[in-house]
């Protein structure tokens, strides 16, 4: 399990694959960040990258460490002098991506990709502030 992508985008993973048909009937709704998610461990993207270098980040390893220690993606990047907004708009244009694929493969209406579409800085940034427990 390559635990920095359940943490970079688990969480909005999870709100996508859930929200299907949700987000169709409501409003936002934060999901809790999960600690599981169906990803190849030897995948490597240029995404890991670049989320280390928003977050000032020497490894992988020091990430998730920060994480775990209950620390939010914005406290990681003000107390390393990391770039929280270029954060947040990678976590976007990953998610934008899904929903295109996902609308282009017809598991959401265009409808529902509006709807997901508009709510994901409201969702990320919501996210990216708030720390989880994983004790």
């Amino acid at each position: 399990m390559n635990m920095k992508r359940v943490i970079i985008v688990g969480t909005m993973i999870v709100t996508m694959s859930f929200a299907g048909t949700a987000w169709g009937r409501s409003a936002i709704s934060p999901i809790p960040l999960t600690k599981w998610s169906i990803v190849n461990i030897d995948t490597k993207d240029e995404s890991e990258d670049e989320l280390l270098s928003a977050l000032n980040q020497p490894s992988e390893d020091d990430l998730v460490q920060n994480l775990y220690a209950g620390k939010s993606l914005r406290m990681i990047a003000d107390e390393n002098d990391g770039d929280f907004n270029e954060v947040v708009a990678l976590q976007i244009r990953q998610l934008k991506e899904q929903l295109d694929q996902r609308l282009a493969s017809g598991s959401i209406s265009a409808e529902q990709h509006a709807v997901q579409s508009s709510e994901l800085e409201e969702l990320v940034t919501e996210s990216a502030n708030t720390a989880y427990s994983f004790a």
